[in-house]
């Protein structure tokens, strides 16, 4: 089934930065840790940053999340050991000397890598044989004057965050369960033990694979700024768990990002059942998520079906027994298109 709306055409920058980030393999953290030093940096078109430039913030990004967990597959880094150091002694010369020398040697080339082959659009150039480091192209530029830029290190944390659950549970990504706490708007795992663990916000794991914008009115929220002006939505109204439907209501499943207009605005949704096009968005939406082998991928199957026919049953069952509860279907004031 085609996902026009979560998988376009014709990708923008941002879904091509998004692209880097939500489904590169990564068996490190040094992609994000890339990723969240351009964003705090913000170089422009043309200019050159130097790795004595670029290894403060990336290795503070990366000794700061060690501090959470894991950083990676690999028993041993003598890289992951100077930031360690790092976190000991704050001597931040020694950090930037070390970084330059061991940080940079594998993630700078597998950056733009996708699967088995490079995006065919760039954010940088790798120019660190002549001139030292790499060399920010217009793209990066452009991506920096969107209307998405300030969601983009949000996205990152979170992407990061549920990456290094897995690691620090000793699981796979594809086995990692995932569950969401209504109360709070977070995503927890469960520890063998039991416990639970935060992982991240819900907006933030959710907001990429939505492109930004609002799931039912595709107008651009800005999770970055204001987190209050985005609504983490039960697309099947939590009011149904009044009905008999259950605590499934509450699975990750069901959860999309609207804007405050569309979710309990003048003419907003509230306890109401979406039309039944946005059904079609919420499957193609959920299966992006499995396609793309996110951390959530397993969960997902866990709560919907493992198959895609059982998948689409499930939501088709789900939203009969909805309509003949909640009766009316609700559709947005006004939709932009995506």
């Amino acid at each position: 089934m085609p996902g026009a709306v979560f998988s376009p055409r014709n990708p923008t920058l941002e879904d091509y930065w998004r692209g880097i980030i939500l489904l590169g393999r990564n068996v490190a953290s040094y992609k994000f840790a890339l990723a969240k030093a351009l964003l705090e940096l913000r170089p422009v078109s043309g200019q050159l940053v130097k790795l004595d430039e670029l290894a403060l913030p990336f290795a503070r990004h990366v000794a700061a999340h060690l501090k959470l967990g894991r950083q990676g597959t690999s028993a041993s880094s003598q890289f992951l050991e100077a930031c360690r150091r790092f976190n000991e002694d704050g001597d931040t010369s020694r950090l930037v000397e070390q970084t330059v020398r061991l940080g940079f040697n594998n993630v700078i080339d597998a950056f733009h890598v996708i699967g088995t082959g490079d995006i065919p659009r760039r954010f940088f150039h790798d120019v660190r044989q002549g001139e030292g480091g790499i060399r920010v192209t217009d793209e990066f530029t452009a991506l920096m004057e969107g209307q998405q830029a300030a969601n983009l290190p949000t996205e990152v944390e979170s992407r990061w965050r549920l990456v290094e659950t897995a690691w620090e549970l000793g699981v796979s990504r594809s086995l990692l369960a995932i569950d969401y706490d209504p109360a709070t708007e977070a995503l927890f795992a469960v520890e063998r033990s039991l416990r639970r663990q935060p992982v991240t916000s819900s907006r933030g794991a959710l907001n990429g694979y939505q492109r930004g914008k609002c799931f039912y009115c595709g107008g651009s929220m800005m999770v970055g700024i204001d987190g209050e002006a985005v609504d983490v939505d039960h697309f099947f109204p939590h009011v149904l768990k009044q009905h008999g439907f259950g605590p499934v209501v509450d699975g990750i499943w069901n959860l999309v990002l609207a804007c405050t207009t569309c979710n309990r605005g003048p003419g907003g949704k509230f306890e109401q059942l979406p039309a039944l096009r946005f059904l079609e968005r919420l499957h193609d939406r959920n299966e992006f998520l499995i396609r793309s082998h996110h951390p959530l991928r397993e969960t997902l199957m866990q709560q919907t079906g493992a198959t895609e026919p059982e998948r689409r049953g499930f939501l088709n069952n789900l939203y009969n027994r909805a309509w003949a509860v909640l009766i009316h279907r609700w559709e947005p004031v006004e939709v932009v298109s995506p």
